[in-house]
């Protein structure tokens, strides 16, 4: 048996290691590490709500009347207003019946979908879902098939399979909506029209969705005028709505149902109401005319970056070595672009991961896609000129 050192000493090797680097400043477009000052590209915060000033005057006012913390699991006496007050907007925001928060994205697959099935039942995943994703299905104990990423004739041909085999087991499609790792948009409709037609369930994760996509920012579903069709609706407010914490959507009887089943949720201590009361003011801003104004100018600084639709925007290098080169090239010249490597991505796949913000000033836009073509011309030319600095 390997040693934890032998264990690092490999990584390390691979290109692999990981290590926490904080940074001497609040989360923000521009932060401080190391005593540099960097343009963030690496923060989920789509929005700037982590650092907008009603969700901060929302989340002092929750902890003067709430207090610090719930001090006990929801169904024990946890459960305080904030909860259900946040739960009820959720359920209008994305036109169900009820919800369920937790404590953290991760946290709800992890409940939801041990909760729903069972060893005689099957899930089916895309290939690029995520970690949480493929973790609550493998802890459900229910048969795990995965279909090449977002192609809806294997995903097709796995669901009549299996419905012919096992015609009275639950079937739970799971995917993203925004991919977190490549940016791209889950085929929605015909997701569901499979799903319907083979009697599943879906279940779609929202997290890089919500807050940026459709009429009033509750994501892919509600953009292509399905949140009817999804028996579950999942997100996370950690982006988005610049906060922390989970949630799922769905009918009445399922969110019953998950209240009893879902050990994420039964067991844990209940989220802090000051945090609810926050996040029900942030589903508030984002689907207000502010929150449409954000998203515009949102799609205006992706737009100088890229086509994409989203703000998670992929360069793919391919070998560790060039992406934390990349990184750090990028960092020398102030822009904090993260690399990304397995298992978080594929091998030989490991990319610069670059995210947008409402925030973002236009010219630290503009100042990284110069970067990034002068970065790209002199990995053509074999590395001779580096990043432009970011003024």
């Amino acid at each position: 048996m390997a040693s934890p050192a032998e264990e690092l000493r490999n990584l390390q090797a691979g290109g692999l290691l990981r290590a926490l680097q904080p940074l001497d400043s609040p989360a923000g477009p521009r932060v401080t590490r190391a005593g540099k000052k960097l343009w963030n590209f690496a923060s989920n915060d789509y929005l700037g709500l982590a650092r907008h000033p009603e969700i901060e005057a929302a989340l002092i006012e929750g902890v003067r009347k709430f207090g610090a913390g719930s001090a006990a699991s929801r169904l024990v006496c946890g459960s305080l207003p904030p909860h259900t007050l946040l739960e009820k907007s959720l359920a209008e925001a994305k036109q169900t019946d009820a919800a369920l928060v937790f404590s953290s994205g991760f946290a709800t697959p992890l409940g939801v979908i041990p909760a729903i099935l069972g060893k005689s039942d099957f899930v089916i995943l895309d290939k690029l879902s995520h970690a949480c994703l493929v973790d609550g299905a493998r802890l459900s104990g229910a048969t795990l098939r995965v279909f090449p990423h977002n192609d809806l004739h294997k995903l097709r041909r796995l669901l009549a399979a299996i419905r012919a085999k096992a015609p009275a087991a639950r079937i739970l499609v799971a995917t993203e909506s925004v991919f977190s790792m490549d940016g791209d948009l889950c085929p929605l409709r015909g997701i569901v029209e499979l799903v319907e037609a083979y009697n599943a369930l879906l279940l779609l994760d929202e997290a890089h969705g919500f807050g940026v996509l459709g009429e009033s920012g509750m994501g892919l579903a509600e953009q292509e005028q399905l949140q009817h069709r999804v028996t579950f609706q999942m997100g996370t407010l950690s982006k988005a709505a610049g906060l922390s914490g989970g949630y799922v959507a769905a009918s009445r009887e399922w969110i019953d149902l998950l209240t009893n089943r879902a050990r994420s949720f039964v067991y844990s201590t209940a989220p802090p109401p000051a945090l609810c009361h926050a996040a029900r003011a942030a589903i508030h801003l984002i689907r207000s005319a502010e929150g449409l104004t954000l998203r515009r100018r949102l799609q205006e600084n992706i737009s100088r970056i890229s086509a994409s639709a989203t703000p998670v925007i992929p360069i793919v290098l391919g070998s560790n070595e060039a992406a934390l080169a990349a990184a750090a090239d990028l960092a020398d010249a102030g822009f904090l672009v993260p690399a990304i490597r397995f298992p978080t991505v594929p091998r030989g796949t490991a990319r610069l991961r670059i995210s947008l913000s409402a925030v973002h000033p236009p010219a630290a836009a503009v100042a990284l896609a110069a970067a990034l073509q002068i970065k790209a011309r002199g990995h053509a030319e074999g590395g001779a000129e580096r990043v432009r600095p970011c003024p």
